[in-house]
């Protein structure tokens, strides 16, 4: 089973899917493709597989990826290899995917292996806050091009099995712990 969450920049996602697999030990993540710069408290090849941009069009080429996108004018992409791997050790894997993503995701793997999509909302001006007081401290410019897509990745909110309001992050880890129990059954 693979279980996506989505959210705008901000929301919590990768919050959420690190205490999720910190508490159920079936559940296990794995690292996204990025041609993004490493930040503090990356690990190369476990928080990201980083690339140079000519490799991940060079991965992109070879059929490597299930789905990618340009995010914040930086490649991100879902990897087939790790995903396999994960579900293969019989892991319900938990990755944390864009609106974009979770749309191709689920168009190419939905008749395959069992797919559950949660979005994560927080009102805007929240999510201003808490980027904001990120760790890796982004620029005003940064801020308002993650904030200009709320409107865009709040409009797939439709194509979600669950949407949750992460206004309390523990209330929230409990939530997708329940869903990923019942429908692991």
């Amino acid at each position: 089973m693979l279980v996506i969450l989505s959210g705008v920049a901000g929301a919590g996602k990768d919050t959420v899917k690190k205490e999720v697999v910190k508490r159920l030990n079936y559940v296990d993540t794995f690292p996204t493709v990025t041609s993004r710069s490493m930040r503090e408290g990356d690990i190369p090849g476990t928080t990201y597989i980083f690339v140079t941009e000519e490799k991940f069009k060079e991965m992109i080429a070879n059929g490597e990826l299930y789905e990618y996108d340009i995010h914040h004018n930086k490649y991100y992409g879902v990897a087939k290899k790790p995903l396999q791997e994960k579900i293969a050790n019989g892991k319900v894997a938990i990755r944390d995917v864009d609106v974009n993503g979770t749309e191709n995701l689920v168009k190419q793997l939905g008749e395959t292996i069992k797919i559950i999509t949660i979005f994560l909302r927080v009102p805007k001006e929240e999510l201003r806050k808490r980027l904001e007081a990120r760790e890796d401290k982004p620029s005003e410019e940064e801020i308002e091009l993650r904030l200009g897509r709320f409107e865009y990745e709040e409009s797939k909110i439709g194509q979600y099995d669950y949407v949750i309001d992460n206004t309390n992050q523990e209330e929230t880890i409990q939530k997708v712990i329940k869903i990923i129990e019942e429908n692991i059954k």
